[in-house]
């Protein structure tokens, strides 16, 4: 048995690794991307339960109105529109980003712009006020790959 234990862990440890890329701080306030965890709305990690599906993100604190940061250097790739709810309109917005060989999307920031690159560190946009549509949530970004799997182990 101890013979496959450590070539086991050992091929985890890669696959956990996700090709070493890590993202770095994606809101001020919140350097380690502290992870939404429960509220009176939901939990934030990805495959949580909502309603009839499952979240197909992980939910990164940031509190309404902070600057959101690029993780590492990005391009731009346009707006994104989240929901189709006229009553969630001052929260529908987004932006589709590449960098570090990844496609993933950031819902609920009103983006500065919607194309170019911006370096690590920069700013990207504006953390919209989602307490104005989900009292009492832990405001936070959304963090989707484009193929929607799992981009947990990024963080």
């Amino acid at each position: 048995m101890r013979s496959i234990v450590a070539p086991l862990a050992a091929l985890l440890a890669v696959v956990c690794m996700c090709d070493g890329v890590k993202f770095g701080q994606l809101c001020s306030g919140n350097p380690n991307n502290n992870r939404r965890s429960s509220d009176r709305w939901g939990q934030g990690h990805y495959g949580a339960r909502r309603g009839g599906r499952d979240h197909q993100g992980l939910d990164i604190v940031c509190s309404d109105g902070s600057e959101v940061i690029a993780p590492f250097d990005v391009t731009l790739h346009g707006k994104l529109t989240v929901y189709s709810d006229p009553r969630k309109a001052v929260i529908n917005s987004g932006i589709n980003l590449r960098g570090a060989g990844l496609c993933f999307k950031l819902f609920y920031v009103n983006p500065d712009r919607t194309s170019g690159s911006v370096r690590k560190g920069e700013r990207i946009g504006t953390m919209l006020p989602m307490q104005s549509v989900y009292p009492e949530i832990t405001s936070h970004v959304h963090v989707q790959m484009c193929d929607r799997s799992d981009p947990t182990g990024y963080f």
